[in-house]
């Protein structure tokens, strides 16, 4: 039976209409940074200035306010009130702390979590994509922060975004895979994952990953949602596989995968409890994927 889509996914909640018309509308640009309903966000190597107490908010500046630099146009609420990102060290904001999405992405409401990540993926492209790849030569920023120009050729450079496929895979009686990283700590587990290769679609890519990195075929690849994961320019597309048999033989690469097992509920569970296995927060979509295989939050998950 198909899964339905995943209801919940802390990145991919942005309510902004993105208002991609307006990015090279030089009058309105202008207008909208006098307009005192306009918000700016400072960010800062992937951080911004949140509130504190129990709801994080983030600290979104009026345009007199905010410090000198690019002014990325990120869209418009429901009311019409723009909002832009500008990229610059981090002000002095009594009540407020500096902080990253991994931190805050899961706690922020709707609009602010869709702010903050689509400002810290456009911040992470600028800082590593600020020569043509043709020749060289600076480019410089465009359309309100969307588009990278080359003043030699003309020629523009857009976002990158990386697609990846992540996958959890079960056998025939319900049993999950995890494994581990050689990079994790010993505790860590999750489901698999991979990048999309060139003349790959997305179900070739989650049969060939696992292929890859356990060693076991998969079969009825089905697409349960997606968010972006801006650390540094993915977006990560979730599903769900199943492989034949009951718990076949792991072969994990050696120098992708430390350890690979299955687990049952009930196993999962116990490990959780004992502390062998630490829960995942609900930020990744790798945690919703799992939450969904076993009926709900794990023991001891945390709140993000």
């Amino acid at each position: 039976m198909t899964e339905p889509p995943l209801e919940w996914l802390a990145l991919a909640r942005g309510t902004l209409d993105r208002a991609a018309e307006l990015r090279r509308d030089e009058a309105f640009l202008a207008s909208a940074w006098t307009d005192p309903r306009t918000r700016v966000l400072v960010v800062e190597r992937g951080k911004a200035l949140v509130s504190d107490g129990d709801a994080p908010a983030l600290a979104l500046l009026p345009p007199a306010q905010a410090p000198a630099g690019e002014r990325w146009l990120m869209g418009q609420d429901a009311s019409g009130a723009a909002y832009f990102t500008v990229p610059a060290p981090l002000p002095a904001v009594e009540g407020t702390r500096p902080a990253g999405l991994r931190e805050v992405g899961a706690l922020l409401d709707d609009l602010e979590s869709g702010l903050l990540t689509q400002s810290v993926a456009l911040e992470h492209w600028h800082a590593t994509h600020g020569h043509c790849p043709r020749c060289g030569a600076p480019t410089e920023v465009r359309a309100a922060g969307h588009v990278r120009r080359c003043p030699q050729d003309g020629a523009e450079q857009f976002p990158r975004l990386d697609p990846a496929v992540i996958m959890l895979v079960q056998d025939d009686d319900g049993n999950v895979l995890l494994a581990r990283g050689p990079q994790w700590p010993a505790d860590r587990r999750s489901i698999l994952a991979g990048f999309v290769e060139p003349g790959e679609s997305l179900e070739q890519a989650v049969a060939r990953e696992v292929k890859e990195e356990v060693g076991i075929p998969v079969q009825d690849v089905h697409y349960l949602g997606s968010q972006p994961w801006p650390l540094p320019q993915s977006l990560m597309l979730g599903f769900f596989a199943r492989t034949p048999g009951s718990r076949p033989p792991l072969y994990p690469d050696d120098d992708e995968i430390t350890d690979a097992a299955w687990y049952s509920r009930d196993e999962l569970r116990a490990a959780v409890d004992a502390g062998d296995i630490v829960a995942p927060g609900p930020l990744s979509i790798a945690a919703q994927l799992i939450m969904r295989w076993f009926g709900g939050p794990l023991p001891k998950m945390p709140a993000f």
